[in-house]
């Protein structure tokens, strides 16, 4: 089993930015894709950003390209999430999540991740 727990979330002005964290434990985490999701009140939950295990490539919903950064640091087991320029839109609990041996197009699917963390609440005011 992983364990995943992100941190950083909270309440943020419209513009502003947050960084988000996720340790894992459990596994060898560098063998590890993570994604990071989210999910509104009353919507499914929705693909964010992906990067491989080494980080060569990395992936991003439209609605937050140019606005993102996905990074991770394999030596302290942890994965980010930089978002800036925040917008009420952007409102949702954020996931963190792992899979393994994940295609671009896999990368970006819910059922494609083994492992989740419990989420953290970004919420965007206007």
């Amino acid at each position: 089993q992983m364990q995943l727990v992100e941190s950083g979330g909270g309440l943020v002005q419209a513009g502003g930015s947050l960084r988000l964290s996720c340790a894992a434990s459990g596994r060898t985490f560098s063998s590890y894709d993570m994604g990071w999701f989210r999910q509104a009140p009353g919507k499914e939950r929705e693909f964010v950003a992906a990067i491989t295990r080494s980080g060569g490539r990395i992936n991003y919903a439209d609605s937050v390209k140019g606005r993102f950064t996905i990074s991770r640091e394999n030596a302290k087991n942890t994965v980010y999430l930089q978002m800036n320029s925040l917008k009420p839109e952007d409102t949702a609990v954020y996931y963190c999540a792992a899979g393994t041996r994940l295609s671009t197009e896999l990368r970006v699917a819910v059922r494609s991740y083994d492992y989740w963390g419990q989420g953290t609440q970004v919420t965007v005011s206007s």
